[in-house]
């Protein structure tokens, strides 16, 4: 009798679809590939990043801090201080998070490495028209590696360098300015206690980065530049000759006057600016004299003294172009590792 009912069963289920014993399907809406046009999104600029948390001026109220943090449809795109984004949901500053939706094509870029040999890059700061290479005459004595490597990474990504010499008090300048005045850098001189409208002046109505060694006055500087911005100023070892860090991290502040009368980033002091970002090829596009000698050049020419046909060498002994011109773009070469 069981047998007899096994068979009628395997019969009767004999003719069933195998599919409809498959698990049901999740009755969800697809997902939408419209994505928000975040027309009343707010202007904002990236002022100063910290663990993931970014303090943003608002056009045209600079002074109305907000902090934000990054929308998950940004995903890993690197934000800076310097960058201009867009801005939405509670913008009235205090406990409050607001959201980074947009980042604006950058108009310059101020890349370092660690290392000549490191790979990675480390953006500075973004949307910076000026670089200002901060150095002291005296206390720590001046070195020309830094401010080397700082030109080189200027006329890399595209931004005008200026030397700024502190105190002057101290030493003379004239000495250290010979040794760029083939390249003819511009410069800006001051000292302790002295008033700072000449270098005011000259960043008046520019995104300008401060970058130079520790101890070499930048904080100093900037407290003089920016009345209320209570940098931490340190002081130099004197059995290393080294500043001590004060600055940990990049700050972008409005200069007195409205947004319209300039910013300054002031940056950490650092030990070492890597350059194995910057192309030998590239570098030589800022000496535009000694681009149109290179032309002269075998293909590969590497510019440098060992090189037997170098158009530069050929352009000094015809007189065409100066030789302390060519000796400052080699040593600008020999700033960085070239590959």
């Amino acid at each position: 009798m069981a047998g007899r009912d096994r068979k009628g069963a395997e019969r009767q289920y004999a003719d069933l679809d195998d599919s409809s014993f498959d698990r049901p399907r999740r009755r969800t809406r697809p997902r939408t590939k419209d994505r928000p046009t975040y027309d009343d999104a707010t202007d904002a600029v990236v002022m100063t990043v910290d663990r993931g948390r970014f303090t943003c001026g608002l056009v045209g109220e600079q002074h109305r801090l907000v902090t934000a943090m990054k929308s998950r449809p940004l995903g890993r795109k690197g934000v800076v201080v310097g960058d201009r984004v867009r801005l939405v949901g509670d913008l009235a500053g205090g406990d409050t998070l607001a959201r980074i939706v947009e980042v604006s094509p950058r108009a310059t870029v101020l890349r370092r490495t660690a290392d000549d040999d490191d790979p990675v890059e480390r953006v500075v700061v973004a949307n910076a028209d000026q670089l200002v290479i901060v150095v002291a005459l005296a206390d720590p004595e001046p070195r020309t590696g830094l401010v080397d490597r700082a030109l080189a990474a200027a006329y890399d990504a595209g931004i005008d360098p200026l030397l700024c010499l502190t105190k002057a008090d101290l030493a003379d300048p004239g000495p250290f300015l010979e040794i760029y005045r083939p390249l003819d850098v511009p410069f800006v001189v001051t000292q302790r206690g002295a008033d700072v409208s000449d270098v005011r002046d000259r960043l008046a109505d520019r995104t300008s980065v401060l970058l130079g060694h520790s101890g070499v006055g930048k904080s100093t500087l900037v407290n003089a530049l920016v009345p209320g911005a209570d940098r931490a100023v340190g002081v130099v070892n004197d059995h290393t000759g080294r500043g001590r860090h004060t600055s940990t991290s990049a700050i972008m502040l409005a200069l007195p006057g409205g947004s319209g009368g300039g910013w300054i980033v002031d940056t950490p002091g650092i030990r070492s600016f890597g350059l194995a970002h910057v192309d030998a090829a590239d570098l030589i596009r800022a000496f535009s004299d000694l681009e149109d000698a290179a032309l002269d050049c075998p293909r590969g020419c590497s510019h440098q003294p060992t090189e037997p046909e170098c158009g530069l060498d050929l352009a000094v002994t015809d007189r065409r172009i100066d030789a302390a011109r060519v000796e400052s773009y080699r040593r600008l070469l020999g700033s960085r590792d070239i590959r």
